[in-house]
């Protein structure tokens, strides 16, 4: 039994595959999370794979997309409420992919920046610390590079996982593979970690 096939889905996808050491995801017509900011609306029908996670940790997947429209994205998602998230990733966003977050506490943020590396298989970790969350993608030459900290309330238990959403669209193709969640890796920024 694999580790996906041990969590919970928050609106599950039309289609999903589990593959040797991975899972395989077909998102649904119109998918995102978002709220109010810029665009006034509220979106919360995203594919969120999840499991809970009490204490600190650091959750690591790495993603293969089919990107195509603009806002096809996968990635991680931690999840204190409807209200209260963050999700990071591959987006599209004007024809080409970056890494994105988005950080929501009442009101959802966006920051992207351009990967200095092939977006088509992304290694990408999300990592708490009380009230910091913290956002790393993998460097294929080696090391981690720092995507974003922010801040999310501490003191309220968490869902983490995968999310998959294609706001413009059906039928975005994503892979999921070598998930793992576990203790929290050292708070230091500039050490190499």
């Amino acid at each position: 039994m694999s580790r996906f096939s041990r969590m919970t889905w928050l609106n599950p996808p039309p289609e999903q595959t589990e593959l040797p050491g991975g899972l395989e995801v077909v998102t649904g017509e119109r998918t995102d999370f978002w709220r109010e900011t810029f665009y006034g609306f509220v979106r919360h029908n995203g594919h969120f794979l999840w499991e809970t996670a009490q204490e600190d940790f650091t959750a690591e997947v790495t993603i293969a997309g089919h990107y195509r429209a603009l806002y096809d994205q996968a990635g991680l998602m931690m999840m204190l409420s409807d209200q209260h998230w963050i999700k990071c990733g591959v987006e599209v966003n004007d024809g080409q992919p970056v890494f994105s977050t988005v950080i929501t506490n009442l009101h959802s943020d966006w920051a992207t920046m351009p990967l200095p590396f092939d977006a088509g298989r992304v290694r990408l970790r999300l990592t708490r610390h009380a009230e910091a969350v913290r956002v790393d993608v993998a460097d294929p030459a080696g090391g981690w590079i720092l995507a974003r900290l922010g801040y999310l309330p501490a003191r309220m238990p968490a869902k983490i996982g995968i999310m998959a959403c294609s706001p413009e669209r059906a039928r975005f193709r994503v892979t999921f593979s070598d998930y793992r969640c576990g203790p929290a890796i050292p708070r230091a920024l500039h050490e190499g970690h």
